[in-house]
């Protein structure tokens, strides 16, 4: 019976949860370490997004000779001019898109007064269904008010403390880029032989998805919102430019992300004028199934072989478990586990077979 694959894996929950049990009772000691690594997590998370994003220009450009050295000064140098191109391009409008949005600020709130006052005068003529509809989005207007003034406060906490975090993101990014080689070594060369060649493989996968994922998602999202920007300036839509940039880091969020950039998109529209928030549904969906069946496809391909209803499971999960963090680090922490159980199983069956094996 304790070959049984079934006993062998209810020993091993029963094992972690011991160790996880433990742990929390212990977790006092490890208090200073949790500090440590909280502190350099993020910097460490956005340095390492940086180098998937430039790893590949590094590695075309040391494909044509370019030192290490001369490669990493060219990136920088190319991410300084990109970050200012853009800023000097994209800042202007965004700065007059966000004052005229402030400036009408007030119109928008009496339209919104109105139509609210509107729907209550003539509640009674509602069906019922309606009246609850009603009532279940006036509860959960005043919870969204509610959660966007904590979450207004909380935005300055983290913008002082960022303007901290971001210091230390281009040291992490640039012995990334120097030093990238030898993270892998350093960790399998303390092994030998099978085990040696096992853990070579699975950092080389965890490495594979990681840089498939975040490439495959900012371009993704990248597509998303070029695509947008062009179907709000068609059908006039004010705002678009800043619509877009908000739409641009939400639809990073797999599946969920677009349909949060959508709601405020849609809310000006309709503001604007009745019969946009139609054509911004349409706009919507045309980019979605463009991308559903045209892009992703293409982009991510088979890199990642996650279902779309496992992703949205995680999300929710990791949303629920770690908040916005947890939303946006759930799909990659998955496929990342994903692939170490894959090869913890896979190395299991090859010394199975090398067991049983007749000789």
């Amino acid at each position: 019976m304790t070959k049984k694959l079934w006993f062998q894996t209810g020993v091993g929950i029963l094992l972690a949860l011991l160790i996880v049990k433990y742990f929390l009772e212990i977790k006092h000691l490890f208090y200073p370490v949790v500090i440590i690594a909280s502190a350099i997590f993020t910097p460490l998370l956005l340095g390492g997004i940086l180098y998937y994003i430039t790893e590949p220009i590094q590695r075309f450009l040391e494909k044509r000779k370019f030192p290490r050295w001369a490669s990493i000064l060219t990136i920088i140098i190319a991410l300084v001019g990109a970050l200012g191109g853009f800023v000097s391009w994209i800042g202007p409008s965004i700065a007059e898109q966000l004052s005229h949005l402030i400036k009408s600020t007030p119109y928008l709130a009496s339209e919104i007064t109105d139509m609210a006052d509107y729907i209550q005068d003539n509640r009674g003529s509602f069906p019922s269904q309606v009246n609850e509809f009603i009532d279940k989005m006036a509860n959960s207007i005043q919870k969204y008010a509610v959660m966007t003034s904590v979450f207004l406060v909380q935005l300055i906490q983290t913008i002082v403390s960022w303007a901290f975090i971001l210091i230390l993101v281009p040291f992490f990014f640039i012995f990334m880029l120097k030093d990238h080689e030898k993270f892998a070594p350093s960790m399998y060369k303390l092994f030998s032989g099978n085990r040696r060649e096992w853990i070579k493989k699975t950092l080389s996968d965890i490495d594979d998805v990681l840089r498939s994922y975040i490439q495959g998602q900012l371009l993704i999202s990248l597509l998303l919102a070029i695509m947008m920007y062009i179907g709000y300036l068609i059908i006039g839509l004010d705002y678009a430019l800043l619509l877009v940039v908000f739409a641009f880091f939400m639809n990073v969020i797999p599946f969920i992300g677009p349909w949060i950039a959508f709601v405020p998109a849609l809310v000006i529209g309709f503001l604007q004028e009745p019969k946009l928030a139609i054509w911004v549904c349409v706009v919507t969906l045309v980019a979605q199934q463009i991308d559903s069946n045209l892009i992703t496809p293409n982009v991510m391909g088979k890199s990642l072989d996650i279902h779309p209803l496992t992703v949205i499971t995680i999300i929710l999960a990791a949303g629920n478990i770690a908040g916005f963090l947890g939303i946006l680090l759930g799909v990659p922490a998955y496929a990342v586990g994903k692939v170490i159980v894959k090869n913890v199983y896979e190395h299991r069956k090859e010394i199975r077979s090398a067991a049983t094996k007749n000789v």
